[in-house]
């Protein structure tokens, strides 16, 4: 079957009609480019399987919407949360939100705010970076803030330590806006072909003059932290302020093309490699509930180790981190039960032999006849 080939307009990817047949000047793309052209994931904000809102953030941690973290050193205390709201008519239903609860208006030199997504050097090979053939990087997606002005958005090579960074301008407070930014192909450094960080990228909300008392690093370069966040405004500088994301798509080449929506199955697929939870979608770790729960009977009341595993629904980035949870809510334990049915909560476990696929939990103790919890497990970068 022969496939549709499309043609830049200057504004839009079109499909080529058949009677084009002078290419001259055009950039065409295959049918088969379309799928997955962007690496990041969840760009839409769909999927957020830690908490939907979380307050009082002041360090560097993930919260809300899946494979987006906070990159802080202690600039105002802020609220992240996924919103229902998103530009009309652009197919997005979900944003991710920053609300400085705590001013700072005069940050310290090294003091900094970030919403960053890292990615897998082995999911950036196509980008050829470190050779001849590198490409260029275009980066879109739709923000709204009551803070208008000058921002920063960049990217950190972490196998080189080098970095590009960029300007983008919110010219109206409150209203959604769309923008593009395409980043220089860099023939220095290649990414590693790993599962661990090389690229980051990184949305500026507020920076002390050690990240803006340089020259915008406009082009590839070295990485010195003065040159990544020159001009930008800092959101932190009074309470109520926010800043508001969502469409996030960075792909290869030198312009931006349609958002490569996907459907919620795949996206959650993709995020469960880096964080999977057994609470249902929606259901906060440590919820009080059972739906969900893992585990096994083991047909009889016995004394010493009562020893079952457990089996990842997606196989992990790395070695995760595992957290377990009885059916209180509680942390690090689990809930037994005996053959009359009575159930105990809040009691202690081991986990060990944690893999990419799977782990091992054990408890120690008299009269049960098996053993039931929650997990969470994360490999996040």
């Amino acid at each position: 079957m022969a496939k549709q080939a499309y043609v830049y307009s200057g504004t839009d990817w079109v499909p080529l009609a058949s009677e084009v047949t002078n290419l001259s000047g055009y950039q065409t793309k295959a049918l088969n480019q379309f799928a997955h052209r962007n690496l990041v994931i969840n760009g839409d904000m769909q999927i957020a399987q830690r908490a939907t809102s979380v307050v009082s953030i002041t360090t560097s941690s993930y919260n809300t919407a899946d494979r987006w973290t906070v990159y802080a050193t202690t600039l105002g205390t802020w609220t992240q949360s996924v919103e229902n709201d998103a530009p009309t008519g652009s197919g997005f239903r979900k944003s991710l939100k920053m609300l400085c609860t705590t001013a700072d208006a005069s940050p310290a030199t090294n003091d900094s705010l970030e919403i960053t997504q890292i990615l897998e050097g082995q999911n950036l090979q196509q980008v050829k970076k470190g050779t001849a053939a590198a490409e260029q990087l275009t980066l879109s997606f739709w923000i709204k803030s009551n803070v208008t002005g000058t921002y920063t958005v960049w990217i950190y090579d972490g196998d080189n330590a080098r970095a590009i960074a960029a300007q983008y301008t919110v010219s109206a407070s409150g209203t959604w806006e769309y923008k593009t930014v395409t980043f220089a192909a860099d023939t220095t450094g290649a990414f590693d072909n790993d599962n661990n960080a090389s690229l980051y990228l990184r949305f500026g909300l507020g920076f002390g003059s050690g990240w803006t008392s340089g020259t915008l690093a406009s082009s590839w370069q070295s990485y010195t932290q003065a040159n990544v966040g020159v001009g930008q405004v800092n959101v932190g500088a009074a309470t109520n302020n926010y800043w508001q994301i969502t469409g996030v798509q960075l792909e290869v080449g030198p312009t931006a093309t349609p958002f490569e929506f996907k459907s919620v199955e795949d996206e959650l697929l993709e995020c469960q490699r880096y964080y999977e939870k057994t609470y249902n979608q929606g259901v906060n770790p440590g919820t009080s509930t059972s739906l969900g729960i893992v585990g096994a009977a083991n047909g009889t009341n016995t004394t010493g180790y009562c020893i079952q595993t457990a089996s990842f629904k997606v196989t992990k980035r790395g070695t995760p981190t595992v957290t377990v949870y009885d059916t209180a809510g509680n942390s690090g334990k689990i809930t037994t039960y005996v053959t009359d049915g009575t159930a105990t909560t809040n009691r202690t476990a081991t986990v060990d032999e944690a893999s990419q696929s799977g782990f091992r939990i054990y408890e120690t103790g008299t009269n049960k006849n098996g053993f039931f919890w929650h997990y969470v497990s994360d490999s996040e970068l």
